[in-house]
């Protein structure tokens, strides 16, 4: 294999292994039945604060991945719609169409920072 080949495997995995492995934390987290906090209606608003956040880093990653804002919002917010939909097979948890749209809104957030970031505004 050329030093340029093994260059280019070391700088791919370098870009979507932190993709893959927050992907698979973002899975983890809706496999769980219930992230109730127990604190009535401050639960709600950390809940909707978590997938903000969590799609903010997705949409980062994935821009940093791509290169490409646009493509990277519109991969997150798939992914969203994926993790909505397993959530439904999940005791306890239910998809949220809504919740989709706070995936991706954080996703842009997440891909504005990068784009700030990496002076690409």
């Amino acid at each position: 294999m050329s030093t340029q080949v093994a260059t280019t495997r070391r700088s791919a995995l370098a870009l979507w292994l932190p993709v893959l492995a927050w992907a698979a934390v973002i899975f983890a987290f809706s496999s769980v039945p219930s992230l109730g906090t127990g604190l009535g209606g401050w639960d709600l608003v950390l809940r909707k604060l978590a997938h903000l956040s969590e799609y903010a880093l997705l949409g980062l990653l994935l821009a940093r991945a791509v290169r490409r804002p646009g493509l990277a919002v519109a991969l997150a917010a798939a992914y969203a719609v994926t993790d909505e939909f397993h959530q439904t097979f999940v005791e306890g948890r239910h998809g949220a169409p809504l919740d989709v749209g706070i995936d991706a809104l954080g996703a842009l957030v997440g891909v504005l920072v990068w784009s700030r970031w990496s002076g690409r505004t």
